[in-house]
């Protein structure tokens, strides 16, 4: 006969870690980057790539107007701003569903490497914002040809 050990909270314990996992799971704090991501706030989407010769960020921002979009760049790091305003021609209470957010919104990035601020250019078309950070020329891969001895 073997003995089992009892634990009489054993139960609790996990009924504790459970709902603490739901109420994490309905109610998300902030990660570690800092983007809060509380409940009905608003993140666009964000797309980063390294090309030859750049960084290129493209955000999407389906009904935000480029006069509400500010960009900067500042100690490395790219910071975009803007707001997306709520439609004032329909009235609340003809709304029989409303799912899409509102409000302002700001996504910060750690750039790789060193840029320079004034050659950083951006763009915006059908809602999609596309900015492009060019690499220094320390930093762009160099072609080494080979000789023949």
């Amino acid at each position: 006969m073997s003995l089992i050990r009892w634990e009489p909270y054993g139960g609790l314990i996990n009924l504790q870690s459970n709902i603490n996992r739901l109420f994490n799971d309905v109610f998300p704090r902030k990660t570690a980057e800092g983007d809060d991501l509380s409940l009905g706030a608003w993140r666009p989407m964000v797309d980063i790539c390294d090309t030859e010769n750049a960084i290129v960020v493209t955000a999407e921002l389906p009904g935000v107007k480029k006069e509400d979009i500010s960009i900067e760049v500042k100690d490395n790091i790219l910071t975009i701003k803007g707001e997306r305003s709520v439609d004032s021609e329909v009235k609340e209470e003809n709304y029989y569903r409303r799912e899409r957010s509102f409000g302002s919104f700001q996504r910060s990035f750690s750039l790789p490497t060193d840029v320079n601020p004034e050659s950083i250019k951006a763009g915006f078309k059908d809602g999609v914002l596309k900015i492009e950070v060019p690499k220094s020329e320390a930093k762009k891969p160099k072609q080494i040809s080979i000789d023949v001895t």
